[in-house]
């Protein structure tokens, strides 16, 4: 095939036009195999840039804005402009209405190579420098499976305990957008590749509290299917388009109308990343745009459980966990409002923004869509063997649920605290977890099991939840987005050796909780290594072992803490409530009186407690 000019392929792509003396003038109507993955080469000059996009000018570099700064900038606007969200103490329920919602979650595969073509994945790459001809629709070129593209998607079809189905095949749903250049979606409508699947939600995941003790959400099928390309918008009603993303392999998860509450949606959606994750399946999260939601909504009065569901609507491209959650909420109220005016819910599909009280309709469906499925003539069934199956099975490890359920009977943790340890970035974060906790074991030596050294590996799950995450804290001059975790569980900023010698000094009350932290915050910023080669030597050179205060030190400490606060310590005569605070207070005393870096707040407070109860109060009452 010869090379196509820049200007018939932009007339072919953006109007439906092309030469009879163009691609297939004096050819054979087949190809090879090589011509038909052959990967074109990135735009070398600023012509050829202006065949692929839509708009002559380059894409300027995308900015990333934290969703936490788009969700306060979103609520300033509101406030700005006299709009605030409904509160509402019980928002899961409508008195009188039943709320039923199902989901169908796109997720992209964790593969190198798109589904149907050699080319290379892209994120995050300069635009349309990844896209074979079949990538573009070029009349000529043919669909080729990329067979290890099948192996994540079965992964992820067993840790959302499917049935895997022998034999699979693809169909064509047809429509046109120009973010789909064929004219069709290669997808599997009639035969996936996976069926049956149910997850099991808990308390501990989030769901609603009318939801009890839990729930089971049946999934209805999983297909595979293309992603189309990404439409970039552009002042003046331009749009850029970016080919890279065309035909990334994407699996569509399809669940059953099982759930009944906006928050048990919500912890569906998060339970069904923490298990592609675990999985390995999914490149990403929501966060970061490799997962996306689509939620049905409908309502219908709880008198009659036998009525037929209501009406429902479809919410698109969901981002976030709490966008499925305040979409859902906004939908249902919506429509019980519709039908309590007397109106009627139409089918339609519409969208939400981030921070918004309402969905916004954007199209309306006029009965069922008539994508005129038909199998794909160019692409042989996909058969599954059962050896693979089981084999990858076999080979799936450990996975969310089983985990959370080893680190709460096994370290203490809160149910909270051990799903956010293995739901934190992408599942490795509980991985440095895991490797901290082993450098932990090797200090404290042979005894490292026993219930004594329980509050050492407990503190080693606070510090790596909360102290971690105050690095990335936008309040900090030095914060970073990503603190570098590695898929192995080590960390780039705060490498596992680090952080296990400050937690072991920190339990052996070798060093301050206040020296603790200013030694994370020197390994953070890379003082060690590079101005200290350990965590030993930098309390070394600037003596910042804790030199604890002896029993008698302490004692004379609290006297002199309590001089003159005689009002103070008349509040522990008699009292009906402890005065806490006030003991708080004393204790503030003796460290503002003492040296600071000698004295343990817990031991204070220990000693003045028993001071005031042993001599100070009783000479009072005489």
């Amino acid at each position: 095939m010869p090379r196509i000019r820049a200007a018939a392929l932009s007339r072919y792509l953006l109007h439906g036009q092309f030469s009879a003396r163009g691609c297939i003038r004096s050819q054979p109507r087949t190809l090879s195999t090589a011509i038909r993955n052959r990967v074109l080469p990135p735009p070398t000059s600023f012509s050829q840039a202006r065949a692929i996009h839509v708009e002559s000018n380059n894409a300027p570099p995308a900015v990333h804005i934290p969703l936490r700064k788009q969700l306060k900038d979103e609520a300033k606007r509101q406030k700005a402009s006299g709009k605030k969200k409904k509160k509402n103490a019980n928002n899961q329920v409508v008195d009188g209405w039943e709320l039923t919602v199902g989901i169908e979650i796109h997720a992209q595969l964790n593969t190198a190579r798109k589904l149907f073509s050699a080319a290379t994945t892209s994120f995050n790459d300069d635009p349309n420098t990844h896209v074979t001809y079949f990538d573009l629709a070029i009349p000529g070129s043919q669909p080729i499976f990329q067979k290890e593209t099948l192996i994540p998607a079965l992964r992820a079809a067993l840790a959302l305990n499917c049935d895997i189905q022998n034999t699979s095949r693809f169909d064509r749903k047809h429509y046109f957008h120009w973010d789909q250049p064929s004219g069709y979606q290669i997808t599997q409508y009639y035969e996936p590749f996976a069926r049956d699947g149910r997850i099991s939600l808990q308390p501990r995941d989030g769901i609603a509290a009318e939801d009890g003790d839990g729930i089971m959400v049946g999934i209805k099928q999983i297909q595979m299917e293309q992603d189309t390309a990404k439409t970039l918008a552009q002042p003046g009603g331009m749009h850029w388009i970016d080919f890279n993303r065309v035909g990334v392999p994407l699996i569509e998860i399809i669940t059953l109308p099982d759930i009944h509450h906006p928050a048990t949606a919500a912890a569906f959606v998060r339970k069904v990343q923490i298990l592609l994750n675990a999985a390995d399946a999914c490149i990403s999260g929501m966060e970061a745009g490799g997962l996306r939601a689509d939620v049905n909504v409908s309502v219908r009065r709880s008198d009659d459980p036998s009525a037929p569901l209501g009406q429902r609507t479809e919410i698109k491209n969901l981002s976030s966990f709490k966008a499925v959650e305040d979409a859902v909420i906004a939908e249902r109220d919506r429509q019980i409002s519709v039908l309590e005016s007397g109106g009627t819910v139409e089918s339609e599909t519409r969208g939400w923004s981030i921070g918004s009280t309402e969905t916004r309709r954007l199209r309306g469906k006029e009965g069922e869509v008539d994508y005129r499925y038909m199998p794909d003539p160019d692409l042989a069934p996909v058969v599954i063997g059962d050896d693979l199956v089981n084999h990858l099975r076999q080979g799936m490890g450990e996975l969310p649920d089983a985990e959370v359920d080893e680190l709460i009977q096994r370290f203490g943790l809160t149910p909270k605290d051990a799903l956010s340890l293995v739901a934190l970035d992408e599942g490795k974060r509980v991985e440095y977890f895991w490797n901290v906790i082993d450098l932990l074991a090797k200090r404290f030596g042979p005894e490292a099991k026993s219930p004594e050294y329980l509050p050492g590996y407990q503190l080693a799950a606070n510090w790596i939840l909360h102290e971690l995450g105050r690095l990335t804290s936008e309040r900090n001059e030095d914060a970073v987005q990503d603190l570098g975790f590695a898929e192995d569980g080590e960390c780039l900023r705060v490498p596992a050796r680090h952080l296990a010698d400050i937690l072991l000094y920190l339990y052996q009350r070798k060093v301050t909780a206040k020296v603790a932290k200013e030694l994370l915050w020197a390994v953070f910023r890379q003082r060690v290594p590079d101005e200290y080669p350990t965590i030993e030597a930098v309390l070394d050179e600037e003596n910042l072992w804790f030199d604890e205060l002896s029993e008698d030190e302490y004692v004379e400490l609290a006297y002199a803490a309590a001089e003159g606060q005689d009002e103070v310590v008349k509040q522990f005569v008699d009292y009906k409530h402890y005065p806490q605070g006030k003991l708080m207070f004393l204790v503030g005393q003796m460290i503002r009186l003492g040296a600071e870096e000698r004295i343990d707040p817990r031991a204070a407070e220990r000693v003045m407690k028993r001071v005031l109860e042993e001599n100070l109060v009783p000479a009072m009452k005489d």
